[in-house]
């Protein structure tokens, strides 16, 4: 019965935990969050550098354990026939003798030129960079995120609107069904507005496949099985920005300070310093100090064993001096190839900011023609919707033909899903200025 407990405790468990296998349920609705998470958890790049953080963590770890003092034992058996030396005696016998030695050794180095603890923040530094490279894994992902999301978005309102267009056309088709059979229009005007129709419905089976592959590109990013009826969870009206407000040059000082892969770069370099001086630190003398106590047992002396290791211990002291004077100049070499990855660093960082700076602009010119884009198509949108109004009252009442009609009507159409596309080009654009200023906000 306990079992059973134990199994319903777990569904209730599994039940509670967001995960894509609900995908196949018509009605699962996520959020960005959601999906930005999902996509978190199952990439593989942003598991790979996971990865390569916890490497630097243990390298910063084993750095700063090397300050530990060292400590081994040993334990050794021996049997000796003929002539030796009795260990506990040491005494010339002529027999065999079988005796245990044991020690016990450490060692702490005082002083070798500061190159521990400049390895120590070398190998600090050089974590601090990974967990930059983390959150620049996780950033990347999460931009792609959103902005699939929003061509989701993008796809199903243009499918939405197409819809409507058809219904509108629709309507006329049937009022001018009526109309023809009465014979109060000529058939051209119907035929004319049929292939209207027709028209709408080959804009909507587009709508329908831009909606299916962009969740398919979303799914993709979030490494999961595509389902076409996945649904996602509008935005809020109020998170569909305004007008930009930041300059360029504000952009790209916050993406100095803000943005993770600077952050990196950065560290880098200055890891790369500390890796310099650590290599100098081996030219200056090392002080070590040691320490180390033993015992051992004879066969040969008649004492007990228990006995004889209590009698036979010894411990003792040292302080060494190592003075290094020549080793194949291999100190020398080293510090010169710190130097080679303390410049490659230095020319890394300064790529990246060159790098950033063009992207940040070229990304600000997309942005400000996007907004403006945005507002010239409301205007656009306000003006053929107008038009057509008047269009539509004047078809009605038998005063254009439907060859005007349809030209009025086309334009509005093409107009309002232009307007659709650029409101959501606009948000996408903004959304790229603020993953170089290191802020993706939801």
């Amino acid at each position: 019965m306990k079992y059973v407990k134990y199994i319903f405790a777990a569904l209730v468990i599994c039940s509670s935990v967001p995960a894509f296998s609900q995908v196949g349920e018509a009605d699962s609705v996520y959020t960005l969050q959601q999906c930005i998470d999902i996509a978190i958890r199952n990439n593989l790049d942003v598991k790979k550098s996971g990865l390569q953080m916890d490497r630097d963590r243990i390298y910063w770890n084993q750095a700063r354990e090397n300050l530990i003092p060292t400590l081994s034992g040993d334990v050794s058996r021996n049997i000796n026939n003929g002539r030796s030396q009795d260990p506990t005696t040491y005494t010339y016998v002529n027999q065999q003798i079988t005796y245990d030695q044991y020690g016990l050794n450490s060692s702490v180095v005082l002083f070798n030129g500061l190159n521990l603890m400049n390895s120590i923040k070398q190998t600090s530094l050089a974590y601090q960079a990974g967990k930059m490279d983390f959150e620049q894994a996780k950033n990347d992902i999460t931009l792609n995120v959103i902005t699939t999301y929003l061509q989701v978005l993008q796809s199903e309102d243009q499918e939405s609107q197409t819809e409507t267009q058809i219904e509108v056309s629709k309507q006329q088709v049937d009022r001018l069904t009526v109309l023809n059979k009465e014979g109060s229009i000529s058939p051209s005007d119907l035929s004319d507005v049929r292939g209207q129709l027709a028209t709408n419905k080959i804009s909507l089976i587009d709508a329908h496949n831009a909606k299916y592959a962009a969740k398919l590109n979303l799914m993709q990013l979030m490494n999961v099985p595509y389902n076409k009826d996945v649904k996602l969870k509008r935005l809020p009206a109020d998170l569909l920005p305004g007008q930009y407000s930041l300059t360029v040059d504000q952009v790209y000082a916050n993406a100095l300070t803000g943005l993770p892969l600077v952050k990196a770069a950065d560290l880098r370099l200055k890891s790369a310093e500390k890796a310099v001086s650590a290599s100098k630190g081996l030219y200056y003398p090392s002080i070590v100090l040691q320490g180390g106590l033993a015992s051992n047992y004879s066969s040969f002396d008649s004492t007990r064993y228990h006995t004889q290791i209590n009698n036979n211990y010894s411990y003792g002291f040292s302080v060494g001096l190592h003075l290094p004077i020549l080793g194949n100049f291999k100190t020398r070499n080293n510090v010169s190839l710190a130097k080679i990855d303390r410049l490659e660093a230095q020319y890394t960082t300064e790529t990246t900011k060159i790098q950033l700076k063009k992207n940040v602009d070229q990304a600000y010119i997309n942005m400000r023609s996007a907004y403006e884009r945005y507002q010239t198509l409301t205007d656009q949108v306000d003006a053929y919707s107008e038009s057509f109004r008047v269009a539509e009252t004047k078809f009605n009442a038998g005063v254009i033909t439907s060859v005007d009609f349809i030209t009025v009507k086309g334009n509005i159409d093409r107009a309002k899903l232009s307007l659709i596309g650029a409101r959501y080009d606009y948000f996408i654009r903004v959304k790229i200025l603020d993953y170089y200023q290191g802020k993706l906000a939801l």
